[in-house]
């Protein structure tokens, strides 16, 4: 059972931690927004966005901002009684990995924040099950094996052509163009890499650019679901619902009123 100990979310410039894990305590952190450093060992390790560093039980480690350079991450400190089987809490040494599901993870460790930060019913155990979630994710790819650049380049231009194109409908054809490959290449290649597949993706972009345009705007639902590629609305609730948990009318509360 994955017990958490505690979560924070580090921004700025003037951020410092120096520390010892204790024998049973492990510690997970996701770089969501520029560059940090880290020694664990004494040995050091530039740690950029879309980067997680999970430092094992009873290892010693400092990390800092590089100077003038801002940044954010994402940490977790928690206890364990076993390690469950996971590749990457079994080899006992640090891990620096760039994962190709980091939205996946993202979202599970903002997920994880909101929880810790609420503390709702059960939120210990919610904690620990989405933990173990990222780290089937982070064994998941280690036991794959270093994605190469290239492969990493392919499936960030995908992605940047799902992000302009959320709207639209977006299919492998165009985004093996994107990428001078067929079709069926970049579709296998984008779920390989990223744990999701290509339709997977764009709803949760469209999901994303929903939730702030519910609590941000003054649309309708119905406006929204348009705006963002869905003429039915029954759909775009389904869509909803399975992405963020909640019906896009729970959040109409939240709206700025106006002036």
């Amino acid at each position: 059972m994955m017990i958490p100990l505690e979560v924070q979310r580090v921004s700025g410039i003037d951020w410092y931690e120096e520390s010892v894990l204790e024998q049973d305590v492990w510690r997970l952190s996701l770089v969501t927004y520029g560059t940090c450093v880290y020694w664990v060992k004494g040995e050091k390790q530039i740690i950029e966005k879309g980067e997680v560093l999970l430092i094992p039980a009873g290892v010693p480690y400092y990390g800092k901002n590089i100077p003038t350079i801002t940044h954010t991450q994402m940490m977790v400190l928690w206890t364990e009684d076993k390690t469950m089987g996971l590749s990457v809490l079994e080899r006992g040494e640090a891990l620096r990995l760039k994962p190709g599901s980091y939205e996946l993870i993202h979202e599970r460790m903002k997920a994880i924040f909101q929880q810790w930060k609420e503390r709702p019913a059960y939120y210990a155990t919610m904690i620990g099950a989405l933990l173990i979630e990222v780290l089937i994710y982070l064994s998941r790819e280690f036991d794959r094996g270093v994605i190469p650049p290239e492969t990493h380049r392919h499936v960030e231009r995908m992605k940047r052509y799902i992000e302009r194109h959320y709207q639209e409908k977006v299919t492998k054809v165009e985004l093996g163009e994107e990428i001078a490959k067929s079709p069926n290449y970049a579709a296998l290649l984008f779920k390989h890499v990223t744990g999701q597949t290509i339709s997977q993706y764009l709803h949760a972009q469209r999901m994303k650019r929903a939730t702030y345009l519910l609590t941000e705007s003054q649309l309708t639902v119905q406006e929204i679901a348009e705006y963002l590629g869905y003429q039915d609305l029954s759909y775009f609730y389904r869509i909803y619902k399975r992405e963020i948990g909640s019906v896009p009318s729970d959040l109409l509360q939240e709206r700025p009123r106006m002036i």
